[in-house]
């Protein structure tokens, strides 16, 4: 299995992942929508797009977000897509690009790297924790608006 940085060049595939990951959270396919957003989001360098490939297939992929510590004074990463197809999971997609996450940020001297997965995920869960991810002790808040 190969890691690589995403660029305009695997945007197909990437968008194709994207696509399912999307709808694996329960949004309807839109693939025109979705490669308009990573084209963007790669455009204006926006976000750094890691894709697993095993045997010349696109496998899997993350996203992640720059973003900055205040009080560290230094960068810091959001992971916020992770997404391995069905066919391909236990292959160790998953902690093959999250370690991937891990060797850039610290590239990038980065504070850290965070990220929110739902409570009742056991196996990202259990696949962060196990690559030394920890729970922090303040409280996210959000607001949506519609």
């Amino acid at each position: 299995m190969e890691i690589i940085r995403a660029t305009m060049n695997e945007l197909e595939d990437v968008t194709a992942l994207f696509n399912d990951y999307r709808q694996f959270y329960g949004h309807e396919s839109d693939v025109g929508s979705a490669k308009a957003f990573l084209q963007l989001r790669l455009t204006l360098n926006e976000s750094i797009i890691f894709l697993a490939v095993q045997d010349g297939k696109a496998i899997g992929f993350t996203q992640l977000y720059p973003t900055f510590s205040s009080v560290a004074l230094q960068r810091a990463f959001i992971l916020n897509d992770l997404y391995v197809t069905e066919d391909a999971r236990g292959l160790g997609a998953g902690k093959a690009l999250t370690e991937k996450v891990f060797q850039y940020s610290q590239q990038q001297h980065a504070r850290y790297v965070t990220l929110q997965t739902a409570p009742d995920n056991a196996n990202a869960r259990g696949l962060y924790e196990k690559l030394g991810m920890k729970q922090d002790e303040y409280c996210n808040y959000v607001k949506y608006f519609d």
